[in-house]
């Protein structure tokens, strides 16, 4: 009985393990239902690999397709794919957790850890209304996107798809996928260049983009400051680095975008800064775009990369290294600079743990890109910036593309499924998954000192 009780407990998977599990399942499970013929306009099976592609970009709310899911895609095929965009964007522990309060069965402490992992949250507490307030959120916000987002559509396409496209898409958008069906029309352009010049579809994009990368613990935070009269640090810190990004981004994309012929000029003034502020907000996580991507300078493809590499906030449906891990890396470095010892953000000291944290990520993120574009440039025959905008876009699980997606390889598609999956995780909590379980030293070596600098 007692070994028997060992090897139950030598199997039970962490936390980091069910997240990465889980999701695993769920590609899987999106690959067998993209690979079938039903699935699939011409009535063939997809390949496999292309079906797990796009499983696993859909999972991991990247958008990077090697197929036109709008032309090639059945209704089958296209609602599948706005279900695991739903059930990737909030996390698969989320609606698995959902779903147990409807029946009314107890969580456990085990399942509250997997989502203390999965929210990115440093306590157990009130976790579970977390859980309910997001859903409560997705959804409303979600069914306002899609009003408003068919509201407009209605005017060029019937009713019943105008409300098809505008519950697609708010749920793509909202979640940071950037999948759309606009492919579905021959003389239609990809994403949202056809609407570069209307206001209405870009602003409304642009607010639920936000809306998603800002998280849900913010999100809780706004609707109740109203009683609480306060804000949390996290917050704080979210709000004021995501309005500095934006507003980074769209002045470095409206100056060098203002006068380029294949993608900003023809514009008027108020046109241009409005995909300028559209471009920047997109690319930090959503993948939707009002211009060409693949007709951008590369000194403006380069801007997009750092923001996609940044990403959205924790907790959020968005990707990249994090707002906060790039606030605490600057701070760490003006502390230094300044030869102070703590790092302070709005008269808060932050935990050495946290900044320890934050270089741990960053490096991982840094050197996985670079190693995957080293490799990918050598088995694919792409020019080096636009593989490089495809690795940081699969690992930022943003979505953005120069439009090669489709030539890469087999080893290469492959590849970018990894770097997804991987991104959407995070290099963190996958090597926690991969990693033995940590044995605690049971003494201190000597200190060393060496040179820095």
């Amino acid at each position: 009985m007692l070994n028997y009780s060992n090897r139950k407990r030598a199997f039970r998977l962490s936390p980091p393990q069910t997240l990465a599990l889980g999701f695993i399942v769920i590609i899987l499970i999106g690959s067998v239902i993209f690979a079938t013929p039903s699935s699939n306009t011409n009535g063939e099976a997809l390949p496999f690999l292309d079906a797990m592609f796009i499983a696993a970009s859909a999972a991991c709310v990247t958008g990077l397709s090697v197929i036109n899911v709008g032309m090639d895609f059945t209704t089958l095929g296209q609602v599948s794919l706005m279900v695991l965009i739903q059930v990737g964007g909030l996390g698969f522990t989320t609606m698995a957790t959902l779903i147990a309060i409807v029946l009314r069965r107890r969580i456990s402490f085990r399942e509250r850890l997997i989502l203390q992992e999965a929210m990115n949250q440093t306590t157990l507490e009130g976790i579970i209304p977390l859980i309910k307030k997001v859903m409560v959120y997705s959804l409303v916000i979600e069914a306002v996107g899609a009003i408003l987002l068919a509201s407009r559509f209605m005017t060029e396409m019937p009713v019943g798809r105008a409300l098809y496209f505008g519950l697609f898409h708010s749920i793509s958008i909202f979640n940071n996928a950037g999948f759309d069906l606009f492919g579905m029309y021959p003389d239609r352009s990809a994403s949202l260049i056809d609407y570069a010049q209307d206001p209405f579809i870009s602003i409304v994009s642009m607010i639920l983009i936000v809306l998603g990368g800002l998280g849900f613990i913010v999100l809780s935070d706004l609707i109740t400051y109203r009683q609480n009269k306060r804000l949390t640090l996290h917050s704080k810190v979210v709000l004021a680095a995501s309005a500095g990004l934006i507003v980074f981004g769209t002045i470095i994309i409206f100056i060098f975008e203002y006068s380029n012929p294949n993608t900003m000029q023809p514009l008027s003034f108020t046109h241009k800064l409005l995909n300028a502020m559209m471009q920047s907000v997109s690319s930090r996580s959503a993948g939707v775009s009002t211009v060409d991507i693949g007709e951008l300078r590369q000194a403006t493809q380069f801007a997009i990369m750092l923001l996609m590499f940044v990403g959205a906030a924790p907790g959020s449906t968005g990707g990249g290294i994090k707002v906060t891990t790039l606030v605490v890396l600057i701070f760490a470095v003006i502390a230094m600079l300044r030869g102070r010892e703590d790092v302070v953000l709005f008269r808060r000291r932050l935990d050495q743990d946290r900044i320890h944290k934050a270089i741990t990520f960053t490096l991982l993120s840094f050197f996985l890109i670079v190693i995957a574009t080293m490799v990918l440039t050598t088995t694919e025959s792409a020019p080096f910036l636009p593989i490089m905008f495809e690795v940081t876009s699969a690992f930022a699980t943003a979505g953005m593309s120069t439009g090669i997606t489709d030539q890469f390889s087999s080893f290469g598609k492959a590849f970018l499924i990894v770097l997804m999956f991987v991104g959407r995780l995070g290099p963190v909590t996958l090597a926690f998954a991969l990693a033995r379980k940590p044995e605690k030293d049971k003494f201190r070596r000597p200190e060393g000192r060496i040179t820095i600098g």
